[in-house]
């Protein structure tokens, strides 16, 4: 009998070695498919007048949420949503790449491919962590095809290496199972965000309570049972949303920025935060203030690391680009986030950006009036803009941008003491004084005012950009104006 237990038990662990080495040569398989896909349709997305160069993007193919941002032994870590073998939506894979400064960044290894051992069918969106015995990991929504409708989805785990380049998939996933609900139905349940408060590891999903409508969407609360992180209870609803036309909430991101609590939910339509207060004890969150998070048409999904300095980055994912590039989105710059004493969430450009700066372009105080004054700017398309204007008496102030060497469609900014402007997306703005901050590369547009508000867009590219500003009714000033060149944040 006991001969025969110890041969099972052999038996047994020789199976789970073949097992795993047969999981590990797949996922090594369809690791270098999806790299030489990706190879395949470099040459052609780089070479495209749309691609952006400081802003990161895949070096092909489709590309959507930013995920599992980590700053990690000197290295700012980042991963993203991708299908290797379309510039369309796909399959999704996790691309990887790093930097030592926020400015200068290196493609890495794809990260992770969907287990076609285990019929996964994409590795969703998620967060990445050092969990309590020092092990960096993963934690991600995956998607199989085995899984009946409504209950696609399960949040499993991976390991990573000290460099975090090289990850695999824990044998005992999922590691966040529906089961953990009990009798409640969690609908859409994805995108998983570790945080720490109270001495205590908790993540946040994403979903909605009722399918079928509105006001029941809500970001989900668990409790990490181990230093391992691998046992979880569910603590119930972390916050669910006030407005009763929200269906659904993605990516949650919940953290603490000085005292203050701040959430970021992606509810199908512009992206929104809440701050307000966090009981670690009973795990509910609430708000006293919210706001939108970016006006413009081109933002969605955003994910955010915590740095070793305290600082809190943001990256959002820059969509709605034209198809049959050979390539398809990328993500903000770094935003810098910070809540301001009456409670307001405010973003700005990281510092770190500079040094791609090349000489700059300055002009010189200017009084505006109804006929547009012209400002010189680097022979380029891609750069950064600083400005400072005010209204005295004046109905508004625009600023214009003209491609002189083609009739792409110009840039409008306008701003008229309560409103800005930028062509078809407007934000509110309500002061006599306009701080600007833009960064123009190829196809993607950002704008950042007042420190407060945020519009990205995507637009055709214009070859050399030519700036006038005017002021309807006179009565306006420009203070101070610099335009700068910006390089390629990748090396050559």
């Amino acid at each position: 009998m006991r001969f025969r237990l110890i041969s099972q038990l052999l038996l047994g662990c020789l199976l789970s070695f073949v097992l795993r080495g047969q999981s590990a040569a797949d996922a090594s398989d369809a690791g270098a498919r999806a790299q030489a896909a990706i190879d395949a349709a470099t040459p052609r997305a780089q070479a495209d007048s749309w691609h952006p160069i400081f802003h990161v993007t895949a070096p092909a193919q489709w590309m959507n949420d930013p995920n599992g941002p980590i700053y990690y032994h000197g290295w700012y870590h980042l991963f993203y949503q991708l299908n290797p073998f379309s510039d369309g939506d796909g399959p999704k894979h996790w691309g990887h790449v790093r930097s030592r400064d926020l400015a200068n960044w290196e493609r890495l290894p794809i990260a992770l491919c969907p287990s076609t051992d285990r019929q996964e069918q994409g590795v969703w969106s998620g967060c990445c962590t050092i969990n309590g015995d020092g092990q960096p990991m993963i934690f991600y929504t995956s998607v199989a095809l085995n899984r009946s409708a409504g209950d696609h989805a399960e949040q499993w785990a991976a390991l990573g290496d000290d460099d975090l380049v090289h990850w695999r998939k824990l044998p005992g996933n999922p590691i966040l199972s529906e089961a953990l609900h009990g009798d409640r139905k969690i609908y859409e349940w994805r995108d998983p965000f570790i945080f720490h408060a109270a001495g205590k590891t908790f993540l946040v999903c994403g979903g909605n309570l009722n399918q079928n409508k509105g006001g029941q969407a809500v970001v989900n609360i668990y409790e990490a049972q181990n230093p391992s992180l691998t046992q979880w209870v569910y603590r119930g609803v972390l916050f669910q949303h006030p407005d009763a036309d929200i269906r659904d909430i993605e990516c949650p991101n919940f953290f603490q920025v000085g005292r203050h609590w701040v959430l970021i939910v992606s509810p199908w339509e512009p992206v929104q935060w809440f701050v307000g207060d966090f009981d670690s004890r009973t795990c509910r969150f609430h708000a006293t203030a919210r706001g939108m998070m970016d006006y413009g048409s081109s933002f969605y999904a955003p994910n955010t690391m915590l740095c070793d300095d305290g600082r809190r980055l943001l990256w959002g994912w820059v969509n709605n680009f034209p198809g049959g590039h050979g390539w398809n989105g990328c993500l903000t710059v770094p935003r810098l986030l910070s809540v301001s004493s009456d409670g307001q969430l405010h973003q700005e450009p990281v510092s770190q950006l500079h040094k791609l700066r090349g000489h700059a372009e300055k002009s010189r105080r200017l009084s505006l009036g109804d006929a547009p004054s012209s400002i010189q700017l680097p022979s380029t398309n891609t750069l950064e803009i600083t400005a400072d204007l005010e209204l005295h008496s004046a109905h508004s102030i625009t600023l214009a941008f003209q491609d002189a060497a083609s009739s792409a469609p110009a840039i409008h900014i306008s701003f008229d003491g309560s409103r800005l402007t930028v062509n078809d997306s407007q934000a509110p703005l309500s002061t006599p004084k306009l701080n600007l901050h833009l960064f123009l590369d190829h196809s993607v547009f950002e704008v950042f005012a007042n420190h407060t508000v945020c519009l990205t867009k995507v637009l055709a590219p214009m070859s050399h950009p030519v700036l006038t500003l005017s002021a309807a009714g006179g009565g306006a000033s420009l203070a101070r104006l610099a335009a700068w060149p910006i390089h390629s944040i990748w090396a050559p």
